[in-house]
């Protein structure tokens, strides 16, 4: 009976540990989380709420805000005091010319606070450009977000969560020039090689991004994204000292919640169209392509499907001619569209003779004409 007892625990641990997975990973991080940057779900979470700073992930938003004030290809004169900075450089120099774009790659590849200096002083100075920061994160609905500068370095009141700087990342990695730059592991630019510190960029297929961080207050910092299979996961942990690791374990675990769904094959029927005054009182309707999504099974039950077209038409309908599109969605986020054609010819009904014709086709008749030579 013990024995049995004994089995039968085993049995249970592991049925327990292999349901829930990904809860035991990441525990070296004292606050992490995995979001789907796409819909905003949260696939993972360790003390995601808990209000922590953020070292270098600050420059983030730095990037973020200083990207959506556009021109970025501006040229500035570097001033002495946006070189008169601690930690991590991009080692402007005082007199140097370049634009913001190159302060930009510095900025997050090299993770230059003389970089953050020098955007925060070139894009309305320091005070209006950390206001500006804060402005955003309330804008984007970061409640317990907060910055103080533009480099990360430690204060009393420059805080965040892992919650709210994977949302923060999920909005920025929408604009083209801000992904272009975290994606780029290495460049030349403004005389300087600038070597990538994110090395997710090298070690985890489909790395995208986005930014490291590091002071003895905050620890190790990390946000990473990576995209497989047209899905995007963003990945923060705070104050995690195995954070390469971590975050590898992490997304791997991630993208293993989907799985291939296939929506409809090409040439397969999806739907039907009422026809008036054809042959036929409906006609089919053919996708053109094969859709395939990577989805996890909660999405899979919860797709629609909506056709964009008219609710009827009117006849001839030709094999091959266009009708419309499908659209599957799950509520208002559309997950893919594709063409409609006809299935087959639906001939038309010739048109009945009006009340006239019959008539003197009536009367023809009686009277023999109907056959007649004209």
């Amino acid at each position: 009976m013990r024995t049995y007892a004994a089995k039968y625990m085993v049995w249970m641990m592991v049925f327990f540990a292999a349901a829930l997975g990904t809860q035991a990973k990441a525990l070296s991080a004292q606050s992490a989380v995995v979001l789907d940057a796409d819909t905003g779900a949260v696939r993972y979470a360790h003390n995601a709420h808990e209000v922590l700073p953020m070292a270098s992930t600050t420059k983030i938003m730095t990037a973020l805000c200083a990207i959506e004030l556009g021109d970025l290809d501006r040229v500035y004169t570097v001033k002495p005091e946006y070189t008169q900075t601690e930690g991590s450089s991009m080692y402007l120099k005082p007199g140097e010319q370049l634009t913001i774009r190159d302060t930009l790659y510095g900025l997050m590849l090299m993770s230059g606070n003389d970089a953050a200096l020098a955007i925060a002083g070139e894009c309305g100075g320091m005070e209006a450009f950390v206001r500006r920061m804060n402005d955003k994160a309330k804008e984007l609905g970061l409640a317990n977000t907060h910055f103080e500068n533009p480099n990360g370095l430690d204060g009393e009141t420059h805080h965040t969560t892992a919650q709210e700087l994977a949302q923060l990342t999920a909005y920025a990695l929408k604009d083209h020039d801000f992904r272009e730059i975290v994606g780029t592991a290495s460049t030349t630019r403004a005389g300087r090689t600038m070597v990538n510190h994110n090395k997710m960029l090298r070690m985890y297929e489909g790395a995208i991004g986005v930014k490291t961080g590091f002071t003895k207050k905050c620890g190790r910092c990390l946000v990473s994204a990576a995209e497989r299979n047209g899905r995007t996961l963003i990945a923060v942990t705070l104050n995690d000292p195995d954070d390469w690791q971590d975050h590898a374990e992490l997304l791997d675990d991630g993208f293993a919640r989907y799985a291939p769904v296939t929506l409809h094959e090409s040439g397969a029927v999806v739907g039907t169209v009422p026809v008036e005054g054809g042959t036929e009182s409906e006609v089919s309707l053919c996708a053109d392509s094969t859709l395939e999504l990577w989805l996890t099974p909660e999405e899979k039950e919860q797709i629609e499907t909506t056709y964009r077209g008219r609710r009827f038409v009117y006849a001839p309908a030709v094999q091959g001619d266009y009708y419309g599109e499908i659209v599957y969605h799950i509520g208002d986020r559309i997950l893919k569209t594709d063409t409609l054609t006809y299935s087959r010819d639906i001939e038309q009904i010739p048109p009945k003779p009006g009340l006239l014709t019959r008539c003197i086709d009536f009367i023809c008749g009686l009277f023999g004409l109907d056959n007649m030579e004209k």
